[in-house]
């Protein structure tokens, strides 16, 4: 294990607390070098780490251990925004599958927060032209009993499914097909959070995050088939 990540993620969710108290750029600037030790570099090493344990699971996975790449930026765009505070109090870590842009393709994901941690697999919002040809593969019986199957699986392990939508079917689409509840979704993902950060602590996160990544891998596979 690299020394880097030995108090992975405690140094990091202590960082974000003190980010969370303190959430301006003053602060920000003058603590640049906190912001390098306990955010940044353990981040750099995490995505590393796990990325060359997710290429076993999928060669085509796409780990860089940048900004604004695998490591999701702290700044927030606030043009828009009735929040006004600069910066986001969390970690977002991001490995995708190759086959599509970053934010459209199925991927595996890593959230952590001060108090909490998640760690999610799939496609948070299909772009328009996915989210179509989602519909007529989940209205198709075969493969939508495939689907079936490993939502059941997933959930009999304690994972959640998260992406369902709308309450009515959408036009154009049956509402007696084999499974209608899966049109009624707008992303279709798999989620675990826990509460206890000691869970991936003590040198533990990237073994214990990618048990749940293999854990959730059929899923993520169901997409890359049949999706992308």
């Amino acid at each position: 294990m690299n020394t880097t990540l030995k108090d992975f993620p405690k140094r990091t969710a202590a960082y974000l607390n003190k980010l969370s108290k303190n959430n301006n750029r003053k602060w920000f600037e003058a603590n640049r070098d906190l912001y390098n030790s306990d955010f940044l570099e353990p981040s750099i090493q995490f995505v590393v780490e796990m990325g060359d344990r997710l290429l076993d699971l999928d060669p085509e996975i796409v780990a860089i251990p940048k900004i604004d790449k695998s490591i999701f930026r702290l700044h927030r765009d606030v043009r828009f925004s009735k929040d006004k505070t600069p910066y986001k109090t969390n970690a977002g870590l991001y490995f995708w599958n190759g086959k599509l842009k970053k934010m459209d393709a199925s991927g595996f994901y890593f959230h952590l927060e001060p108090k909490l941690f998640g760690v999610g697999l799939g496609i948070y919002m299909f772009p328009p032209h996915l989210l179509k040809k989602y519909r007529d593969v989940v209205s198709d019986p075969s493969s939508v009993k495939e689907l079936h199957r490993i939502v059941r699986s997933l959930e009999k392990k304690g994972y959640s499914i998260g992406g369902k939508k709308y309450k009515k079917t959408p036009k154009g689409y049956d509402p007696n097909t084999l499974y209608p509840g899966y049109l009624l979704y707008d992303g279709l993902y798999a989620w675990y959070e826990g509460s206890n950060l000691k869970e991936i602590g003590n040198g533990k996160a990237v073994t214990v995050i990618f048990k749940i990544f293999k854990d959730m891998l059929p899923l993520h596979r169901w997409l890359v088939k049949n999706i992308l």
